[in-house]
């Protein structure tokens, strides 16, 4: 039989991407969504079960996980900017809710949870790379709240006996995007209309393709890991923000007159990226497909689904 395994966040970015992978790897899957910011359109024609909650809501996922072997933990409140103006539902949605996650998971015998960390704003502005045993230090409530999740994750694994698993990642970009507001997103539309491409300071991030990190997740899933252990799912490399507008640039045949400069901004991590050593000797885990053709793929995906986020179209 099919292995049953839930994705909180399964209608979002990440989730559906992983959703499909889970799909093509034989898994019995299971969404929960609140929809509040994932897309049933994203879940169009595959075959899983969704189940519409709220991670704030503890019986209703006591009610979703019963019979589930594995839970892939995606749903959260993922902006750095919006954890700055709202730092109670940052709070609420990231802390208290997978505070409900796990015991849920207790509560239900699941046999696994894998939980979707950050790199950058977990670890600030330590300086890079960073691995598994650099310091945190976050700089906002997002970071903050993901480093009190870490925190939870290994005490529910001490106390509880929960196999539990911190997967932290770079800064993904890839298909079935359309609703973000991150820097990839807000670039494409600025070039399509001819518009300034603002860049915030001088940042450094490490960007992975989607595709490769949801491949990081079910590794993490497959692999016998250390309960409470967390990996840096990473390319290894750092990419100025900068080089990153003038790659989309190029592939839409522009040149860089629309770069317009401003200060950093508070809470936003100058730079950061990360080894990934210990994801590839434990997990056998190394990213892929590297910046321009991750680019180029991931352009190709939204000129296909203009009516998933061309104004009008």
């Amino acid at each position: 039989m099919a292995k049953p395994v839930l994705v909180t966040g399964g209608a979002g970015f990440v989730g559906a991407n992983l959703v499909r992978l889970l799909l093509g790897k034989g898994y019995d899957v299971t969404i929960l969504d609140n929809f509040d910011r994932g897309r049933a359109a994203y879940l169009d024609g595959l075959d899983v079960r969704v189940v519409r909650a709220d991670i704030r809501d503890g019986e209703a996922l006591k009610t979703a996980f019963k019979g589930q072997e594995a839970i892939f933990h995606l749903a959260a409140y993922g902006s750095v900017v919006e954890s700055i103006e709202d730092p109670d539902t940052n709070f609420q949605v990231n802390v208290v809710g997978t505070l409900n996650v796990l015991k849920a998971a207790v509560a239900n015998d699941v046999g696994k949870l894998v939980f979707s960390s950050t790199g950058g704003a977990l670890m600030g502005n330590t300086a890079p790379p960073v691995n598994e045993k650099s310091v945190p230090r976050p700089i906002s409530p997002y970071g903050a709240s993901k480093l009190a999740c870490e925190g939870y994750l290994c005490a529910f694994a001490e106390s509880y006996g929960l196999n539990t698993l911190m997967c932290r990642f770079a800064n993904v970009y890839g298909p079935w995007s359309a609703h973000k507001q991150g820097v990839f997103n807000k670039y494409l539309v600025a070039i399509d209309k001819g518009e300034p491409l603002v860049v915030y300071g001088d940042p450094v991030r490490d960007f992975i393709y989607v595709e490769d990190l949801v491949r990081g997740l079910t590794l993490g899933l497959e692999s016998d890991t250390k309960a409470g252990d967390a990996y840096h799912l990473s390319t290894n490399t750092g990419v100025r923000i900068v080089d990153l507008a003038a790659e989309m640039l190029s592939i839409r045949r522009k040149n860089d007159s629309q770069l317009i400069r401003h200060p950093a901004r508070r809470g936003e991590v100058a730079e950061n990226f990360a080894e990934g050593h210990k994801a590839s000797a434990d997990l056998g885990f190394t990213a892929q497909v590297t910046l321009r053709p991750g680019l180029e793929k991931t352009i190709e995906w939204f000129d296909a689904h203009a009516d998933l986020w061309k104004p009008g179209a």
